[in-house]
């Protein structure tokens, strides 16, 4: 049975570009954008052309430059916005404007000073509007996470019938449980004239640590695109990690669900992305941080050195990453120990590691990690002549 495809739309160069402190200049967004195109996202969203002459240049480079993957324009429900956009993407080989407006009663009510009708029309207007420059147009309820599904559905099913190929429904606030989100979809799926002529996405916030959790969820239920950063960068807590959710359901065949994502490519264009906005991985991120594959304790280092598969559900090359690395701390026992020491050219009998390791815990309990070269000084420290092998 073939699988569904799940879109990735990527918003590491709109949305993850919010980031306080992370702003990249023309040619990083290009070399980025160049990167995602290889690595197979389907839609890049490439920045907010209306909102200076630097991001509307860089739209339009990145238009000129893509050539597999939809560029896309964010905009405000706003003629001058949408026409900015328009003009940004004019190169694109495959354009699409992104129009919205808040839908939530706290958006009507405190954003707008306006009613749910009033919001309608104007959804309507900017749709109807982006039609007339490009035929792919988006549009995002925003706050859709806490907005009641009946009236979502009538804004959806409006924008629907206006032309809106793509509907994207953001829990803008992090706000959702799963089972919440996931429900919204299947309501939206189910109660939506028209629903089948276009495409429901999902762009999920972090804020409550729920971002890629809420996006599986809303593909179970229906949704075909996730919009997502690298890394999971992004306003507050950040986005919905693009390596997190491909990697899921590459490793769920049971969903039926894949993307077009090359996941060779995952950790080098973490790194490119961490470099060139001076964000760190924090060590523990899922898929692509240093600790993703390195083993520290006894237990499973032993596991892991018998069959990777013990403690690892990826093979790290499946993400670009050369191989597992066992750490050695104080927690590590004999079986990693001598894994190490081979590597590094000692052979040891039983009888010469149960001497080693003595000494190696002396050593581990003053250091927080031994590498390779503490080894040839823990060896030399025993009362064993031990060679060092070729």
């Amino acid at each position: 049975m073939s699988k569904d495809k799940v879109q990735i739309f990527d918003t590491t160069l709109r949305d993850g570009e919010q980031v306080p402190g992370c702003k990249l200049d023309a040619n990083q967004k290009l070399v980025i954008a160049e990167r995602l195109d290889n690595l197979g996202v389907d839609t890049i969203e490439a920045g907010f052309p209306i909102s200076s002459p630097g991001d509307f240049n860089s739209v339009y480079e990145i238009a000129k430059l893509v050539k597999n993957a939809t560029v896309c324009g964010l905009t405000r429900a706003v003629k001058n916005d949408i026409k900015t956009a328009a003009e940004a993407l004019k190169p694109a080989i495959r354009p699409r404007i992104h129009t919205g407006i808040g839908t939530s009663d706290s958006h009507i009510k405190y954003k707008f000073n306006s009613n749910r009708d009033a919001i309608i029309e104007r959804a309507v207007a900017a749709v109807k509007y982006a039609k007339t420059f490009v035929e792919d147009v988006e549009f995002y309820a925003e706050d859709a996470g806490r907005t009641d599904n009946e009236f979502l559905a009538r804004v959806c099913e409006a924008v629907v019938a206006a032309g809106a190929t793509v509907l994207n429904i953001p829990d803008t606030t992090g706000y959702c449980l799963p089972e919440e989100y996931g429900e919204k979809m299947k309501y939206l799926k189910e109660n939506v004239k028209g629903i089948h002529k276009a495409i429901l996405s999902c762009h999920c916030h972090n804020d409550l640590g729920l971002a890629t959790a809420n996006s599986i969820a809303g593909v179970m239920n229906g949704a075909r695109q996730i919009e997502c950063t690298i890394n999971g960068i992004g306003e507050r807590a950040g986005n919905t990690s693009l390596e997190e959710v491909v990697m899921i359901l590459r490793q769920h065949p049971n969903l039926n669900l894949d993307t077009r994502i090359n996941s060779k490519l995952l950790y080098s264009t973490s790194q490119m992305v961490s470099q060139k906005m001076g964000m760190m991985v924090q060590p523990n991120k899922a898929i692509v941080g240093a600790n993703a594959f390195a083993h520290s304790s006894g237990i499973h280092q032993d596991g892991v050195i018998k069959n990777r598969e013990t403690y690892e559900i990826i093979d790290p090359a499946d993400v670009g990453v050369d191989e597992s690395s066992i750490v050695l701390t104080a927690r590590s026992g004999r079986a990693a120990l001598a894994y190490r020491a081979k590597l590094v050219g000692y052979e040891l009998t039983k009888v010469e590691l149960d001497q080693v390791y003595q000494e190696f815990l002396k050593f581990a309990d003053k250091n927080k990690e031994i590498l390779d070269a503490d080894i040839h000084t823990i060896i030399s420290a025993t009362d064993v002549a031990i060679e060092k092998q070729g």
